[in-house]
């Protein structure tokens, strides 16, 4: 009985192993959104780290969240890091390429609770309104990510903080594209 239930066992243990192995190799989480506000005014504060505490998501979750900032103030080769709480974790990101007012690309390096390295991309793409922003996160996924993928769905889990950010992206874009507009105009 015993040999029964250990070949039992092993053979459940091969077939979860089997699944986790033919899990995706990588993975992309993406959120898109339309404001009105021109693709330059989203790009200024995606580009500069020191904007991101307006629209964030993460920043609002650790009042007492750390930061440090290194290298130019926005652009290629601008550098960001921060250590809080369980929630947001400890880690660090840098701009990769900066091409205004259209793309950003960032390195995206976790530190704690789990080590991950990824790929942070933001498009800006004009539109009639004014510009369709869109946020995506793409990385490799080593096998504890895929074994974690089948209790854990990565899309649902980052995506609604995409949005999230999105939305408060979209806000703060709309009204620094106001500013300019307002200051021009005559009482």
């Amino acid at each position: 009985m015993l040999k029964k239930s250990l070949i039992g066992i092993a053979a459940v243990l091969v077939l979860l192993v089997v699944v986790i192995a033919v899990q995706p190799a990588k993975f992309r989480v993406e959120r898109s959104i339309t404001m009105s506000a021109p693709p330059e005014a989203a790009f200024a504060l995606v580009n500069d780290f020191h904007a991101w505490g307006a629209w964030s998501p993460w920043d609002k979750i650790d009042p007492n969240l750390k930061r440090s900032y290194d290298g130019p103030a926005s652009g290629v080769g601008a550098k960001y890091a921060w250590v809080g709480n369980a929630d947001v974790g400890e880690g660090r990101m840098a701009i990769e390429q900066s091409s205004s007012p259209s793309q950003i690309s960032i390195k995206l390096e976790f530190l704690k609770p789990f080590a991950a390295t990824n790929t942070t991309l933001f498009t800006f793409q004009q539109t009639p309104e004014g510009n369709k922003t869109t946020w995506a996160m793409e990385g490799e996924n080593g096998f504890v990510s895929k074994a974690f993928s089948l209790v854990m769905n990565m899309d649902k889990m980052v995506g609604s903080d995409f949005e999230k950010g999105l939305a408060q992206l979209k806000s703060a874009a709309e009204a620094a594209a106001r500013l300019p507009a307002a200051a021009g105009a005559t009482p």
